[in-house]
This record gives C-alpha cells, structure tokens and sequence, in this order.
C-alpha cells in the first residue's frame, strides 16, 4: 500500500497533494475522454441525433446512482479516518458494509431504472427524435449498474488510503478498451455484430468488468488490507452501527447529488425546448467542460482524504495546511486548463461534432460559463475539507441552496430573454454564490470547532501496512 501522503513529515503538504493529484487528475481526464471518444464516435459515426439521445439521459443515470455515490464518499471519510489512526479492522468492516449496500442497490435501481426510464424521459422532455434510442442506451446503462457500483466502491475505497495510482492503472485498462470496443461495434469490425447507439454502454460495460477484475488482482498482489478477501468477505453482512455511521454521513452527499442531478433534469428540460441540435450543443459543453470540472473535483477528494487522515491520526494542525494547499492547486490547475480551453475550444468541440450551428452554439455557451468553474473548485476545496470531519450536513444544504436558490432560478428568469445564453449564465452565478456560502461557514463556524473526537471507533488494533 503507498504510504500515507497527508502524514508524511519529510515535504510540504501541497507537494504530498500533488503526488496524490497527478494520477486523480489523470483517472479524471481518462474518465472524461472515454465519455468524450463515446460522443465523438456516437456523433462522427452515426449522427447528431445519436449524441442527442445519449447526452438526453445523463441527468437520469446520476439522479438514480447519486445517494449510493453519497455512500462511497462517506466510507472514503471513515476509511482515510481509521488508516490515519491504523485501524486495519475498522478498514475491512467499512468496505465490507459498503460492498454488500453496493452490489444489493445496483440490482435494486437497477430494476427500477428500467421500468420507470419511459416515463422519466418524457418527464423532462426528451425531443420525440432521439426518444427511442435514448431508452435504449440507458435501459443497457442501468442493467450495468449490480457491477458499476461495485466498481465505484472499491476505487473510493483505495483512494481513501492515499492510493490514487492503482485505481488510475485500472482506469486505462478500462478507457483503452473502450478505445477499441465502442468504433467496434458501431461497425461490426472483426465480425462483431454492429449494435448502433447501444455500442457505446455495451463497450462500457465490458471494460468497466474487467477494470474492476484488475483492480482486485493489483490489490490481492499487493496484499493490500483492501484486497477482496474472506476477511472482508466476512464483513458483508451489513453491520448495523457502521450502516447508521455512513447513512449519517453519506446521506447528506447523496441528498446534494440528488438535488445536483434534479437540476440538471431541470436546466436539460428547458434546453430540450429549443430542439435536438440545442441538446447536443448541452452534451458538447459538459464534455469539454468536464475537463476542468473533475480535476476541480479531484481537489476538493484530496482536501477531504488529507483532512480524514490527519483527523484519524489527530494532526488537526495539518487542516488548515491542507486547505491553502488546496486552493492553491485549484487556482494553479483548473486555471491553466481553463485557459488551454479557451484557446482551442473550436478545435475541441469539431472533434465530435460537424454541424457548424451546433458548434457556434457550444462555442458561444463555454466562453460564458467556463470561468466559473475555478470558483466551483475553491468551494469544493473548503466543502471536501469540512466533510473530511464528519460535518457533512451544513456544506451540503449550503451547495443545495446554491444550486435550487440561484441556479435553477436565474436560469427559469433568463431563457425567455436570453435563450440558452441565459441558462448558461446561471452557472457561473451559482459558483459564486455557493463559494460565498462555503466561505462564511467555513470561516465563521467549522474552523472554530474543536475536532477532538473522530466518527466511530478509530483506536488502533491492528497495524496498517505502509
């Protein structure tokens, strides 16, 4: 297992973050290219109205796996928490619990995602062009999800030790696949049947499998407390205070991925109004804006990570360390990628789409919202920092009414009058509002508490390996 960065003494905290950043980063732009290729083939080798359909059911997909991604993050907390204070068995009891909740509610929204898409796809408008092949990309989307969960468990789990490298090295497995499988099956290459809009989630799902069997063999060879092994085998019975523990935390997370994916339904809503090619210019802007999204997420898991550690070990010193460390990078990162976009958006966005009126379009809407993603990252930085303490609930609400109190709102207020340049404006606008929130909790209460006592049972029993 790597060593545990946060608590290394021999160089300074934004170094050891950066360490940490490099493969998060990478596994983050990885993941935003494999959504990228999927578009750029789904656009380039079968049509606009392919991307339109698929880009139409995104904000379903995340409304119905938002609380179990709450979940994961909470057992990312309790996990960096019980490897600061080298709790072994208290890692094992967390990914077991976590585990058996993750395989039971894939097949559970799994099952539900798939009778209730139709409706939900009309709900939010889905242009009656595109309707039949977005059921069916996300109808395959959601059968997958007994073995997504999963996956996205165990990559929260070993990035919570400090790992980001592993999980990076499963991804590339995961994204070259799909390199190969998604044009494979758009053209039946290698005789392969040619399964059109569907290729892209078959491939997905195909690579996504055996990422995770990677994973789990990388860990096994490592002997990595984490490795899928009757010790924690023996923990998935779902341990009754451990699950208050992280419904506690991990509620609140996926209450704002909910309330996130809502608004997202709600913005695509009165996108879908103006037509299929104002659809696919919405699925361009959230490729290209991705890139700097995720990184900015990225931050704001390393703030959270570092912060749990040092919580577990008691290095409380180290917090606020750790939170100019991180609005650092954000400011260092995010800016330069927002910056590189702003110069190459044309050339980015023709990668996967050929209509010139949709490119105009995109065009018009990132050099409205891009800027605003940097101060989406500084708020992620401060929020992640609070989570990393167990103190979920204010972050959240104060994220929810930055999303439902300005976002939506401004932008309901301004399509009328300025089309989808009114929608976009509301981004960057929510951004600032919710780093104002974030700062004056995080200033004026969260930093004048006493962290003195860790969620759960942290007392070592067991030493980690390191």
């Amino acid at each position: 297992m790597q060593r545990r960065l946060a608590l290394d003494d021999s160089r300074p905290i934004w170094q050891a973050m950066l360490v940490f950043l490099v493969p998060l980063m990478l596994s983050n732009i990885l993941q935003s290219a494999s959504a990228t290729l999927n578009s750029i083939y789904l656009g380039r080798l079968i049509g606009v109205h392919a991307l339109a359909a698929a880009s139409s059911f995104f904000p379903i997909i995340f409304f119905m796996i938002a609380f179990f991604i709450g979940i994961a993050s909470a057992s990312s907390v309790l996990i960096g928490q019980a490897y600061g204070a080298r709790n072994e068995e208290r890692i094992k009891a967390v990914a077991g619990t976590t585990l058996a909740l993750a395989v039971g509610s894939g097949i559970v929204i799994g099952a539900a995602g798939w009778f209730f898409l139709p409706p939900l796809l009309h709900l939010i408008g889905t242009p009656l062009d595109v309707y039949d092949d977005a059921l069916l990309y996300a109808r395959v989307w959601f059968l997958s999800l007994p073995l997504f969960f999963p996956y996205i468990a165990y990559t929260t789990f070993v990035r919570g030790t400090g790992d980001s490298r592993t999980p990076f090295l499963a991804l590339i497995v995961s994204t070259v696949l799909i390199m190969i499988l998604t044009p494979a099956l758009i053209r039946g290459w290698f005789g392969l049947p040619q399964l059109g809009i569907v290729s892209a989630a078959i491939a997905g799902i195909i690579a996504n499998a055996l990422a995770l069997v990677f994973l789990l063999v990388a860990l096994a060879l490592e002997k990595n407390p984490l490795a899928l092994d009757m010790s924690i085998v023996r923990h998935m019975n779902i341990e009754p205070r451990l699950l208050r523990t992280l419904i506690r935390i991990g509620i609140p997370t996926g209450l704002q991925m909910v309330m996130v994916s809502l608004a997202e339904i709600a913005v695509i809503s009165i996108v879908n109004r103006f037509g299929s090619s104002a659809t696919a210019a919405y699925g361009a802007v959230n490729q290209i804006v991705s890139y700097v999204q995720f990184p900015a997420i990225s931050i704001g898991i390393a703030a959270s990570i570092f912060g749990a550690q040092s919580i577990g070990a008691k290095r409380f010193d180290r917090l606020r360390t750790i939170a100019r460390a991180g609005v650092t990078l954000n400011w260092a990162i995010c800016g330069a990628l927002i910056a590189i976009i702003y110069v190459f958006n044309d050339a980015f966005l023709s990668l996967f789409i050929t209509d010139a009126r949709v490119i105009e379009t995109a065009h018009e809407l990132l050099a409205i919202t891009l800027w605003g993603y940097v101060v989406f990252g500084t708020s992620s930085v401060l929020s992640g920092l609070m989570r990393s303490s167990g103190d979920v609930l204010w972050p959240t609400a104060l994220s929810i009414v930055s999303i439902w109190g300005v976002e939506v709102p401004v932008a309901y207020a301004l399509a009328p009058h300025l089309g989808l340049r009114g929608i976009w404006i509301a981004y960057p606008v929510a951004f600032c509002a919710g780093l104002l929130f974030q700062t004056i909790y995080y200033f004026g209460f969260w930093r004048r508490k006493k962290l003195t006592t860790l969620l759960g049972d942290t007392k070592p029993r067991e030493p980690v390996a390191t």
